[in-house]
């Protein structure tokens, strides 16, 4: 028997503050067992990795762990992602598609987020958690089912049913265990552990030595709200490792942006219609170019992207983590959004396996 504390951190995730302490222990109590959990949280505080958590410590860690992010697709394309579709169920279905809970079968199925969903597919996602069955797109026969359902969510779900958007029997099925996740201005103390993290990380992703962060960054950075949570404080270190060029990491460096100002290049933030974003866009590419030497290309090209996922991540957090709004403040697609936060976080994934 295992006699570790239930408070003892997980792995691949840092912070020993009390908040943080309960999230292990709850998490650890919930893992071993076959209820749904949801976890809750803002935008940014690590809803995926207490998902994967969960699963690893299950008995189904040698099962498959699948993840959908049900904002991202519209009705139809996310009910044909979920439970699969025959061929010729619809126009441009030309093959057989097995659906995500199919592919989970024996795993975990990570839904993010749920409150998204549409009132069709919370009565198809309610049958799943009480028959453990469904029918694909297209197809009569019934599909048996044991999956794990571990859902996300960065809006109160108790508002979303009073507005009469979200389903009150869903909601007991999958609020179980709730497991919920401090935003990270709950949790300053744990801020010099994570700075230091990503430090060692990106650090190693660019071959450099990892200087000590001196008591000055530190009074920058812990004043701080965090409105992006521990996302944000990542991309804020991994932005002064490369402004660093190698040197010493000072305030100079977080200070601005850890302020969420972008007053020292003379901008504003994006407005409620988003016309000034490609502008935006085009100066934070520029001052970002112009602080890197010519002859560094790659590092440009880093910095560069640097700055694309910086204001994509801002906007969603103004947004409260709602894709549509973001999309339509950006002026691109809800779908080239979503892949894009796809890529960033399958970056981020890759790093920590």
């Amino acid at each position: 028997m295992n006699s570790q504390p239930l408070d003892t951190p997980l792995p691949d995730i840092v912070g020993t503050s009390s908040a943080m302490r309960e999230v292990y222990r709850r998490t650890r109590l919930v893992a071993p067992t076959r209820a749904s959990v949801l976890i809750v949280g803002e935008t940014g505080t690590g809803k995926e990795l207490i998902a994967r958590a969960i699963h690893r410590l299950s008995p189904r860690a040698d099962g498959p762990y699948v993840r959908v992010n049900c904002g991202a697709l519209s009705e139809s394309l996310l009910e044909s992602e979920l439970f699969g579709h025959v061929k010729g169920a619809f126009t441009g279905a030309i093959d057989n598609k097995t659906g995500r809970f199919a592919a989970a079968h024996g795993g975990t199925i990570f839904l993010d987020e749920i409150s998204s969903m549409s009132a069709k597919l919370q009565v198809k996602l309610l049958r799943v958690l009480q028959e453990h069955e469904f029918e694909r797109v297209g197809e009569a026969r019934t599909i048996r089912v044991d999956t794990r359902v571990v859902a996300a969510t960065n809006q109160l779900l108790e508002e979303e049913i009073e507005a009469g958007r979200f389903r009150e029997d869903l909601y007991y099925r999958l609020n179980v265990v709730p497991v919920y996740l401090p935003p990270l201005r709950e949790r300053r103390e744990d801020i010099p552990a994570l700075a230091r993290f990503f430090l060692r990380r990106y650090c190693e992703e660019n071959y450099r030595e990892t200087p000590e962060l001196p008591r000055e960054v530190f009074e920058v950075l812990m004043p701080h709200d965090w409105p992006g949570n521990v996302r944000e404080l990542e991309n804020y270190v991994e932005r002064s490792v490369v402004l660093s060029n190698g040197g010493p990491i000072t305030p100079d460096l977080v200070r601005p942006v850890s302020r969420g100002e972008l007053a020292h290049v003379g901008m504003r933030r994006p407005g409620r219609s988003g016309g000034d974003l490609p502008a935006l866009i085009q100066q934070l590419v520029q001052t970002a170019i112009q602080s890197i030497p010519a002859e560094q290309g790659d590092l440009m090209e880093r910095v560069v992207k640097g700055v694309e996922r910086e204001l994509i991540e801002q906007v969603l957090v103004l947004c409260g983590g709602v894709h549509v709004k973001a999309a339509e403040r950006l002026g691109i697609n809800r779908n080239t959004l979503h892949n894009k936060v796809d890529a960033f976080n399958s970056k981020r994934s890759a790093a920590k396996d």
